[in-house]
């Protein structure tokens, strides 16, 4: 039987984000439910012909995704033309962890970096993401920032000197947590079991200021997104809102009939 050659046709042909990151971005399944990975909100700002693929998984920081083949794996399957985001820092910090812990302006920088490398070296194009926020909050509702410590401001610095692109995702989110405030918040993430992981409408949410940063830095990052004039789906004359905007999306969940001032002295859990 004659063999038939693969023929390229550029339909078919689909871009692909390859994540690696820690639980705050991991792909979950029903048995996790509702928490959900900013893999999975990345999806709602992404054309059709684009395809996510994680390889981000719980509890592991740049050294532990590292030390246990993951970064192996990944580097397996990136191939030329992949867009490679990188986003760890909530268990990079966990001094008590020798597994696990990696020194801001050492280690993690050096393992960011070699993540980065990997994917310049396929040919793809990196990504550097800081962390998103945990939801804290004191008990007089008042947002609590910073509880990345210095693991931000080593990502952002690394991807400067390395010229490596990069998306400010903490302070956005710590700024947009302090904006909805403690009781308005807690629907984002999966409250009251815990303040650092998201829940469905969290992740949509956080996942656009990543699109944001995406759009900022211009093509071809810019290419992977939905058009911001994008017409909603029975093709009506009046375009969809503009999917990136999301500042007012947490407002859903505030009923202005509500008294806010008896949440005001509420004991955070």
């Amino acid at each position: 039987m004659p063999s038939c050659p693969f023929i390229f046709d550029k339909r078919y042909y689909m871009q692909r984000i390859v994540y690696l990151g820690d639980s705050t971005v991991t792909w979950n399944h029903i048995s996790t439910y509702p928490q959900t990975g900013l893999s999975q909100g990345l999806l709602w700002y992404v054309k059709d012909d684009v395809f996510v693929r994680s390889f981000a998984i719980n509890g592991r920081s740049t050294k532990s995704f590292i030390d246990q083949g993951r970064l192996d794996a990944a580097k397996e399957y990136i191939q030329a033309g992949d867009f490679v985001f990188i986003q760890f820092g909530h268990n990079d910090q966990k001094q008590s962890d020798p597994l696990r812990y990696a020194e801001p302006y050492g280690a993690y920088q050096d393992n960011l970096k070699l993540m980065a490398d990997i994917a310049k070296e396929k040919g793809a194009y990196p990504v550097i993401i800081s962390s998103v926020a945990r939801r804290l909050f004191d008990n007089k509702g008042n947002f609590l920032p910073g509880s990345h410590g210095e693991y931000p401001k080593a990502a952002e610095e690394l991807a400067k000197r390395e010229n490596i692109p990069f998306i400010e995702l903490t302070k956005k989110s710590e700024e947009y947590l302090t904006k909805l405030g403690d009781f308005a918040s807690r629907p984002l993430y999966v409250y009251p079991k815990d303040n650092s992981h998201l829940q469905v409408h969290g992740a949509v949410v956080m996942a656009g200021f990543i699109a944001d940063g995406l759009l900022a830095l211009g093509k071809p990052y810019s290419d992977l997104l939905v058009p911001r004039d994008a017409k909603i789906i029975d093709e009506d004359d009046e375009p969809a809102r503009d999917p990136y905007v999301v500042e007012h999306m947490g407002e859903a969940f505030c009923d202005p009939s509500m008294n806010m001032d008896v949440f005001q002295f509420e004991k955070q859990d």
